[in-house]
């Protein structure tokens, strides 16, 4: 039986960056405020003329970089993203221009911060069946072109940037299971309600009740923990590394908690980053490889909710 298993990282955040001071001037909120609630002290946003392909080119190729591998070797594209540069082609469309690959499928999956979760389940069963050998997996996101900059329970979440990982084959796991769910009954609760499809094209910002998401939120991703373990007949105890969704510092302390982990287990940048949606686990993996945190061997948990709602988790050996 084939397995998969992560070969590289890569990550990329756009120069510009945002601080709670400089949100200061732009809406009626104080930097006080942004981190007693979020634990947000700054985040990136994207030039006038980046995309969010662009951002997805850099991950891509310090990926590549890191895994030791050409883009003639990936067979599929996978981009997870909210924010695509075009309705059609897709964006991993244009990323497959961009880094030269000819022949190979390539399509974006859109489950907005739990996109990335959403496309390594994609990607370990493309592998796990045979049907590709080299997966490039990759979160990109351009939020701030989304966010309506007056309404300050939103714009002051919310960051740009990209992160990238190449999958490969392995005879033994790598990535040890996937969890994915859905439940558009809450659609409602988190949303961008325009779309050229309901006749709403100018309604194109994203809406929260912030409350009624925390709350789901929390109890979502204590499930989510719950279900991966003991689909496992593992303990919290097997855990080495949490990697989540960079949304909330809060929510961030109540996972850990859920796994009786200490935050020095725990990878954590959306003081840096703030909520870079499908790209902040990526980003945060590529992070904690990067600095040596993160070592080969080690048992890591990715886990990620988002509107839809849709929620996840990858447990894998780094």
């Amino acid at each position: 039986m084939k397995f998969s298993r992560i070969l590289g990282t890569g990550s990329y955040l756009p120069a510009r960056v945002m601080t709670n001071a400089d949100l200061e001037s732009i809406v009626d909120t104080t930097d006080a405020w942004i981190r007693e609630r979020t634990g947000i002290e700054s985040r990136h946003l994207v030039a006038d003329d980046e995309t969010c392909c662009d951002l997805a080119e850099v991950a891509s190729w310090r990926a590549l970089e890191s895994a030791g591998l050409r883009p003639s070797d990936i067979d599929l594209i996978l981009v997870a993203t909210t924010t695509p540069d075009q309705f059609f082609p897709s964006t991993a469309c244009l990323l497959q221009q961009r880094l030269d690959i000819h022949g190979c499928p390539a399509f974006d999956l859109q489950a907005v911060c739990a996109g990335f979760v959403y496309a390594m389940d994609v990607a370990d069963k493309y592998i796990r069946t045979g049907a590709a050998k080299h997966v490039l997996v990759v979160g990109s996101e351009t939020f701030s072109r989304v966010l309506d900059w007056s309404d300050r329970a939103t714009c002051v979440l919310f960051g740009d940037g990209a992160g990238a990982v190449v999958i490969g084959a392995a005879d033994e796991p790598g990535i040890i299971s996937t969890h994915i769910h859905a439940d558009g009954t809450y659609k409602d609760l988190l949303q961008i309600p325009g779309g050229h499809g309901n006749g709403r094209p100018d309604a194109a910002f994203v809406e929260m009740r912030g409350n009624e998401v925390f709350r789901f939120a929390v109890t979502t991703l204590g499930r989510i923990v719950d279900e991966t373990l003991e689909a496992n007949g593992m303990t919290r105890d097997d855990i080495d590394w949490l990697i989540p969704h960079q949304a909330n510092i809060r929510i961030i302390q109540a996972t850990a908690r859920k796994l009786d982990l200490p935050m020095d287990r725990v990878v954590v940048t959306v003081q840096e980053h703030g909520n870079t949606s499908s790209a902040s686990i990526p980003l945060a993996l590529d992070q904690a490889v990067r600095d040596g945190r993160v070592k080969r061997g080690e048992t890591i948990l990715m886990e990620a909710f988002g509107g839809g709602f849709t929620w996840g988790s990858v447990l894998a050996k780094y």
